[in-house]
C-alpha cells in the first residue's frame, strides 16, 4: 500500500455561512426565514488535520479526536493544540469510533485486506482490545460501519457491505444490537432497511436514527427513524428525510435539541446534493447546510470543551466548526 503522509502546519479557513440546502428538488429545499442560524455567530470552517480518507471521528472527555484513516489502517488521535500522533495501527480498517460511558473506545472494523469484520472495545488506559461481536448464527458480519450506543450499555451498529463482495457470508446488510451480557440480536433488516450506514439516538434515548439507502424499485438515500422499545428492539421504522437518488448521509452527530447533523452529498456529481453537514430537524425539516469543500464527507462529531464543536471528516481532512447547540454525548457526558 502506498504510504500516506500527513500535511503538518496546513490551517486554512473557509467563510461559511451555512448556507441553504440546494434547491433542485422541493424535498431539500430550506425553510425561508434562515435567521436562527444554528451556527454561532462568525463561525468559520477551519481545518484542524489533513491526511488521507477520514472516517468516525470521537472525542474524549479532554477534548481530543479520535478518527480512522482507513486507507492507512490506522487511527490518528488529534489534540486541541494542534498536535496529532498514530494511535493505533493496523486498526483492521476501523470505521465508526464512539466512546461508551466508561471511556472506552468503541470500534467498527470493517472490510478489506486486514479489516476485521467485527466491532471492538480497547481500554485506553491498557491498550486492551476486546471483541464485542464478530458472527452472527455463526456467519462472519458483512462490514460493520458505524454505530452508537444507549443509556442502558446497549451498542447498535449497521452491516452494510460496499465494494467487492468476496467472501461476503449474510445474504442481507442489517442493524444489530450487543447487549451488555454479549448477546448479539438483529434488530433492522429488509424490507424496513436495505444498506444502513450512519446511526444516532435522540436525547430521550427513545429513537435510533439510521441512514439507509435502498435500490429497488428506484434508488433512494433517506433517513430512517426507529422507536426504541424498553427490551432494545425497534418498531415503526419510517422515514423522516429523503435525498431522493442523491448521496445520503454516511455519518451523523445529534444535539441536545435533537437536531440531526448529517453527513451527505457530493461536490462533483451535479446535480446531486452538494456535499456538507445537512442540519435536519426531529420533524425531518432541513434548516441548514454547512458546505464542506472537499469530497467525501464523511462523518461528524461534536465535542470540545463546552460540546459544541463539529469535526467533520471529509476527504483528505478533519475540519472544525462553532455550532450554538452542545452535542448530545453519552461520553463525555451532555447533562
Amino acid at each position: 500500500m502506498k504510504s500516506v503522509c500527513f500535511v503538518l502546519g496546513l490551517v486554512y479557513t473557509l467563510v461559511v455561512c451555512c448556507s441553504p440546502a440546494p434547491t433542485e428538488s422541493p424535498q431539500m429545499a430550506a425553510p425561508e426565514n434562515l435567521l436562527m442560524s444554528p451556527l454561532e455567530s462568525g463561525a468559520e470552517l477551519q481545518t484542524a488535520v489533513s491526511v488521507a480518507f477520514t472516517e468516525g471521528p470521537a472525542a474524549d472527555a479532554e477534548g481530543n479526536v479520535y478518527f480512522s484513516e482507513i486507507r492507512g489502517n490506522r487511527i490518528i488521535k488529534w489534540s486541541p493544540d494542534g498536535s496529532w500522533s498514530e494511535f493505533r495501527r493496523p486498526s483492521h480498517r476501523a470505521n465508526g469510533l464512539v466512546f461508551d460511558a466508561e471511556g472506552r473506545l468503541i470500534a467498527c472494523e470493517g472490510n478489506g485486506r486486514d479489516g476485521g469484520r467485527r466491532v471492538t472495545r480497547m481500554d485506553l488506559s491498557t491498550g486492551k482490545v476486546e471483541v464485542l461481536a464478530e458472527r452472527y448464527q455463526g456467519k462472519r458480519l458483512n462490514s460493520p460501519n458505524d454505530l452508537v450506543i444507549e443509556r442502558q450499555g446497549r451498542i447498535y451498529f449497521s452491516d452494510p457491505r460496499y465494494g467487492s463482495q468476496a467472501g461476503r457470508e449474510l445474504e442481507t446488510e442489517d442493524v444489530y444490537r450487543i447487549d451488555p451480557d454479549g448477546s448479539l440480536t438483529r434488530v433492522a433488516t429488509k424490507p424496513d432497511i436495505h444498506k444502513p450506514n450512519g446511526l444516532i439516538i435522540s436525547p430521550d434515548g427513545k429513537m435510533l436514527y439510521v441512514a439507509d439507502t435502498k435500490s429497488e424499485p428506484m434508488r433512494e438515500a433517506r433517513l430512517m427513524a426507529f422507536d426504541i422499545q424498553e427490551d432494545g428492539s425497534l418498531s415503526n421504522g419510517r422515514s423522516i428525510y429523503s435525498f431522493g437518488s442523491g448521496r445520503g448521509i454516511d455519518g451523523m452527530a445529534i444535539d441536545v435539541e435533537g437536531n440531526i447533523y448529517g453527513a451527505a452529498g457530493n461536490n462533483n456529481n451535479p446535480p446531486e446534493n452538494h456535499a456538507g453537514i445537512y442540519i435536519i430537524s426531529p420533524a425531518g425539516e432541513l434548516l441548514k447546510r454547512i458546505p464542506i469543500p472537499e469530497d467525501t464527507v464523511t462523518n461528524c462529531t461534536l465535542g470540545g470543551p463546552d460540546l459544541k464543536t463539529l469535526y467533520v471528516t471529509a476527504g483528505k481532512n478533519l475540519y472544525q466548526i462553532r455550532v450554538k447547540n452542545r452535542g448530545h454525548l453519552l461520553y463525555p457526558s451532555s447533562n
